[in-house]
C-alpha cells in the first residue's frame, strides 16, 4: 500500500499522472471557445433577416402574380349597356354605355320559340311581363317585339324596346374594343339550333366589318 502511494507520489511530481492546466493553455482555450461563442451568436443574429427577407420576397413574388393586372389600365365592362339609368340589353342601355366610353360590353343572348335570336335576359322579360314563369325560349318573335308597347307604361320612364342581337351588334361593335355574348341556353326543344344560328348571325357580322374595313382609297 505505502509503495502504491510513493509511487504515485513520484508520478505526480514528475507530472505523468495529472498536470494541471498551465496559464498559456488555459488562455488558448479561452480565446477558441470565445471565437466558437461569437460564431454561433452571429450566425443567430443573421439567421431571422434571412429568414424574413426570404418570406417577403416571396410574398412579394405572390401579390405581383394576383395583381399583374393592376399594372395595365382595367378593361371597364358594361353588363347589358349601362343598367343603372335604363332597362338593360336595350339600344338606350347600350347607347348611355357608348356615350360614357365603356370599353367593353355583355349582351345576353337568347333564342324565341321560332329562332330569332334577342339581346334579352330571362330575369329581365320576368320584370317587364310581371310573371316569374316568362321565358324567351316560349315566346315568339312576333310575341316579343310587342312586349314594349303593351308593357311600356309598367316602366314609363325607360325604353322597353328589345332589340334582335343583330341590331344590337350593329350599335356597338364598331364602337368598343371588346363584345361579350353571354348565350342564355333554355329547354333542349328550342336550343338546338342556338349555337348554329348565333355563328350564322356573327358570320354575317363579321363579313359587313370585313367588307368596310377592306375598302379603302383607290388610285
Amino acid at each position: 500500500m505505502e509503495r502504491r502511494q510513493q509511487r504515485r507520489l513520484r508520478l505526480e511530481r514528475h507530472g505523468l499522472l495529472s498536470r494541471k492546466f498551465s496559464p498559456k493553455l488555459r488562455v488558448f482555450t479561452s480565446r477558441k471557445f470565445f471565437r466558437s461563442l461569437l460564431i454561433v451568436l452571429a450566425f443567430i443574429a443573421i439567421l431571422p433577416p434571412i429568414y424574413f427577407h426570404l418570406r417577403l420576397r416571396t410574398f412579394q413574388k405572390m401579390q405581383s402574380q394576383k395583381c399583374s393586372w393592376l399594372r395595365s389600365i382595367p378593361l371597364v365592362c358594361a353588363h347589358g349597356g349601362d343598367s343603372s339609368k335604363a332597362f338593360p340589353n336595350t339600344m338606350e342601355a347600350y347607347q348611355i354605355a357608348l356615350d360614357s366610353q365603356a370599353d367593353c360590353i355583355e349582351i345576353d343572348v337568347s333564342r324565341s320559340s321560332d329562332g330569332v335570336l334577342f339581346a334579352l335576359h330571362d330575369r329581365d322579360l320576368q320584370r317587364i311581363t310581371g310573371n316569374n314563369n316568362s321565358k324567351v325560349s316560349y315566346l315568339s318573335s312576333k310575341e316579343i317585339k310587342e312586349l314594349d308597347a303593351v308593357h311600356q307604361l309598367k316602366l314609363e320612364h325607360h325604353d322597353l324596346t328589345v332589340p334582335t342581337l343583330e341590331d344590337a351588334l350593329k350599335l356597338i361593335s364598331g364602337s368598343v374594343r371588346q363584345v361579350i355574348l353571354d348565350a342564355k341556353v333554355g329547354p333542349p326543344l328550342y336550343e338546338r339550333e342556338f349555337a348554329k344560328d348565333l355563328l350564322s348571325v356573327l358570320g354575317k357580322k363579321m363579313k359587313k366589318f370585313i367588307s368596310t374595313s377592306s375598302v379603302g382609297p383607290t388610285d
